[in-house]
């Protein structure tokens, strides 16, 4: 009887909008009043959408710590008021207080998104768009300028260079140069940014609800198609095929279409030859890793922007400033993460840290190239941590004292390296990327509940990344 009523209530809820004073209390009490009055208060419901809500935050720093920290425990919070909602969107406008001394928000820094499939009411619901990462803010050195300027050359003359492929590792800015590429047309086109794995979720969703002309004719009326990291359509033969008539029949009609990927056409595993041949096609241009000057470049311009959002705060020095600069090699978005953790750092502590603090802050970061993590590195080292050979660890077997190290590795090779997750599931036997998921939720879930897993997890990242012998359970 009461579970009936339970149920009935959660119905009720979810036919609600969400009341936004409820999650605000719910987020104070779950993860304190300290965190919810540095962060947590600074966010602001904006609307509901079918599966998702958007939200505000006025800063792209506050957006950014909120999401790397807090963003599940908000989203379970509010799948809790409501079960439909399975992600969140944050949009970084500024709040001023009205007359009344109520929140307005400057909607117009929404800017001009009419031309652009957006969200509500839309077939895909799902706009990755972002305001923030346009041409004017995205540094150049010799390892990134062609990629650049074949970007721009885009948006002056669309299909002129068609498709542009450009491919580079993690975090090197192949999505800053897509998005800032819509922002530009998106004033006199139909635009659509949409990754690989988004298409591929849309495709398989039309098929089952037989709605497949609809799709069709959703991706083949755009203008400009900019797809995102096009390996993880790999093996997937029927969206293979369909995302090869729509490639062809935006050719035709003279649409623009821009790809990103991690690397060159020529070296995409289980991708039909004909969509790779296309994409050889085109022009392809690659990301490399940055050199010394731009990093600097780049640590000097994250640091200043810092800065101007906390002027009365602490500042990265120069001497720190440069360390990042020599030390950070390996991505982007590693040097800009370095940033933001010594300003997190100055802020919490009040203090610039020194070179000894700031290699302890920086520490899982540090070298990561020199070491050349690998798959095979962390099965090795995990399962001589736990005593168990490697053909039990890659084995179907599920035995408890199996299955632990098995978790713990595909944990290690997602947070250490930069493999996809059908990609990882390869090389732990073709387990499907489902378990990998299940396998890192579980040991994050472990993580928050056992010290001695956190122990053991930081046991084997230093011996990965540092090669620190510590003693084996």
């Amino acid at each position: 009887m009461n579970n009936t009523i339970i149920n009935k209530n959660q119905i009720n809820l979810n036919n609600q909008e969400l009341d936004w004073n409820i999650i605000q209390n719910q987020m104070k009490n779950k993860l304190g009043g300290e965190i919810y009055e540095s962060w947590l208060k600074k966010i602001n419901y904006i609307e509901e959408f079918n599966n998702y809500v958007l939200l505000s935050v006025p800063t792209r720093f506050i957006r950014d710590w909120i999401t790397s920290r807090y963003l599940d425990q908000i989203l379970q919070i509010i799948k809790n008021y409501k079960k439909d909602i399975v992600r969140i969107e944050f949009k970084i406008i500024d709040q001023k207080l009205d007359k009344k001394g109520q929140i307005n928000h400057n909607i117009n820094n929404f800017d001009n998104i009419e031309n652009v499939s957006f969200i509500k009411d839309s077939y895909l619901q799902y706009n990755r768009i972002d305001p923030n990462k346009r041409f004017e803010n995205f540094l150049t050195g010799s390892s990134n300028n062609l990629a650049y300027e074949a970007s721009l050359k885009v948006t002056e003359n669309i299909s002129h260079y068609n498709p542009l492929y450009i491919y580079a590792g993690v975090g090197m800015g192949k999505t800053h140069l897509l998005n800032a590429i819509g922002l530009e047309l998106k004033k006199n086109y139909k635009v659509m940014f949409i990754s690989a794995e988004r298409f591929m979720y849309q495709f398989v969703k039309s098929i089952k609800s037989n709605d497949m002309v609809k799709f069709k004719e959703y991706f083949r009326n755009t203008d400009i198609l900019l797809i995102d990291d096009i390996q993880f359509m790999n093996g997937k033969e029927a969206m293979q095929e369909e995302f090869f008539h729509t490639f062809n029949a935006l050719l035709d009609k003279g649409s623009q279409i821009v790809v990103s990927a991690d690397r060159a056409p020529n070296k995409l595993s289980r991708i039909q030859e004909r969509i790779k041949s296309r994409f050889s096609g085109g022009l392809v241009v690659d990301i490399q890793k940055p050199d010394y000057e731009l990093r600097k470049k780049i640590v000097e311009y994250k640091s200043n922007d810092l800065n101007k959002l906390y002027p009365d705060e602490i500042k990265i020095s120069s001497e720190i400033q440069e360390y990042i600069s020599n030390e950070i090699t390996n991505s982007i978005r590693e040097l800009v993460g370095a940033v933001n953790r010594v300003i997190s750092f100055s802020r919490i502590y009040s203090k610039v840290p020194k070179i000894s603090e700031t290699k302890v802050i920086l520490k899982d970061l540090l070298n990561l190239t020199e070491n050349k993590v690998t798959i095979d590195l962390i099965q090795t080292i995990v399962c001589k941590f736990f005593k168990i050979s490697k053909n039990e660890m890659l084995s179907s077997r599920r035995s408890r004292y199996l299955v632990r190290p098995r978790q713990t590795a595909i944990y290690l090779t997602k947070i250490l390296t930069s493999k996809s997750l059908p990609e990882i599931g390869r090389e732990f036997s073709n387990r499907d990327h489902t378990t990998i998921i299940h396998s890192v939720k579980t040991i994050e879930k472990l993580k928050e509940q056992d010290p001695n897993m956190v122990e053991n997890i930081n046991k084997l990242k230093n011996q990965i990344l540092y090669n620190n012998k510590e003693n084996e359970i």
